[in-house]
């Protein structure tokens, strides 16, 4: 029986991983080179460091650039882009239907505490979580399952007694290698990486009520994932 909903944040609540690599890929179009999604999307999902782009333009490039400048600019657009995107369709509603059900609600995420809960205030959802647990509270972020552990332990349930939502692959390992079940929900960059880990897969919440997903959750047989009508994928294992 499912008793809690554990959230990612970035790119499954609000949509900050496009804005972060439109705004990089401003930079290397200004140096006359590219920022191939593939090589992005390996760091979605994980915690900023494990993936510098300067570092890789430097390389392109075959020259030092002023780093410092570069990194002010990019984050300068990256906010300025993130401060306009809205709630991801379907959220608000899922966290109504949890509230009303008695359900717990948490976020695991790789992002920064002050980052996270700035925009919870900002979007109006500051106060309607259990627990938020950020990079600062363990020692690995994602894909290793630390953060899922330690909200499954804040919140006071079993591994097998909550659901994980998740964009991106390295989310959906972190949160299967916790013992979740997970459901992927996959917006513009990560739509079209491999998310076959995921139990069940949704183009949005918004296609698929929190009341109707449960008991697809319950009664999900193992084996390979296979394509619903409706557009989610249903029945992998996990």
């Amino acid at each position: 029986m499912i008793r809690a909903l554990i959230f990612d944040f970035d790119g499954l609540i609000l949509d900050t991983e496009g804005p972060e690599y439109l705004a990089w890929c401003e930079i290397f179009r200004a140096h006359a080179q590219d920022l191939p999604l593939p090589v992005w999307a390996e760091c979605i999902g994980r915690a900023a460091g494990w993936f510098d782009p300067l570092e890789y333009l430097e390389r392109l490039l075959g020259r030092a650039l002023e780093c410092d400048a570069l990194r002010l600019q990019q984050r300068s657009r990256m906010l300025e882009l993130v401060a306009v995107q809205p709630l991801l369709p379907g959220v608000r509603a899922y966290v109504r239907d949890a509230q009303r059900l008695g359900l717990g609600l948490a976020i695991a995420s790789s992002g920064t505490r002050e980052w996270v809960t700035s925009h919870l205030q900002r979007l109006e959802l500051g106060g309607d979580w259990q627990c938020v647990r950020c990079r600062e509270d363990v020692l690995r972020p994602k894909p290793e399952p630390d953060l899922y552990l330690a909200a499954l332990e804040a919140l006071g349930v079993a591994a097998s007694q909550a659901v994980a939502f998740e964009d991106s692959p390295n989310g959906i390992r972190a949160a299967k290698r916790a013992g979740l079940q997970c459901v992927a929900v996959p917006h513009g960059l990560t739509g079209g990486l491999d998310l076959s880990e995921a139990d069940l897969q949704l183009a949005s919440l918004a296609d698929m009520p929190l009341e109707a997903l449960l008991p697809r959750l319950a009664r999900r047989s193992p084996g390979p994932a296979l394509r619903d009508p409706g557009g989610c994928v249903s029945g992998a294992g996990g």
